[in-house]
């Protein structure tokens, strides 16, 4: 709770939810938050990653390649999964991330990423999760979906 009051704090934009049993991860359940991105979060990616594609910072470049407007890049969309997953389970390590981009995402589109525990199994006083992984805009639209497997300290969230 402490954690994500603490982030909560520091990231306006989180707004996490928790469609499961209270205080312990189950299968079937999901974790849920709302994301936005700004030009200043793709200028701060593209700066750390080295990604300078056209497409994130050049309208002009992105309308003549047939999108609508500026796109936040993929990957940055695809880290609001560990985000999640950590935020909920300090201490986690994130083991693997299958990714399927389906749409495009564009800077100042609010994007709702879920992660669904599919599957829990204790290992060695830990756990081994796999959930399946989704973002989509606010009318439902999957706009990139996968699968990920994280380790995790312990069920209790």
């Amino acid at each position: 709770m402490l954690v994500k009051r603490l982030i909560s704090t520091f990231v306006p934009s989180l707004g996490f939810s928790c469609y499961s049993a209270p205080n312990t991860l189950k299968t079937g359940a999901i974790l849920k938050q709302a994301r936005t991105f700004s030009n200043e979060d793709v200028l701060k990616y593209s700066k750390l990653s080295y990604d300078s594609n056209p497409l994130h910072f050049d309208a002009e470049c992105a309308r003549n390649a047939g999108f609508k407007g500026v796109l936040v890049p993929g990957m940055l969309v695809a880290s609001l999964f560990p985000r999640i997953i950590a935020s909920h389970f300090p201490g986690a390590v994130y083991v693997s991330q299958t990714l399927q981009f389906k749409l495009p995402v564009y800077i100042g589109e609010e994007i709702i990423s879920e992660v669904q525990a599919t599957n829990i199994r204790e290992m060695k006083n830990k756990y081994i999760a796999k959930f399946s992984t989704k973002c989509s805009q606010n009318d439902g639209l999957v706009v990139l979906d996968g699968e990920a497997t994280a380790i995790l300290p312990t069920l209790a969230m």
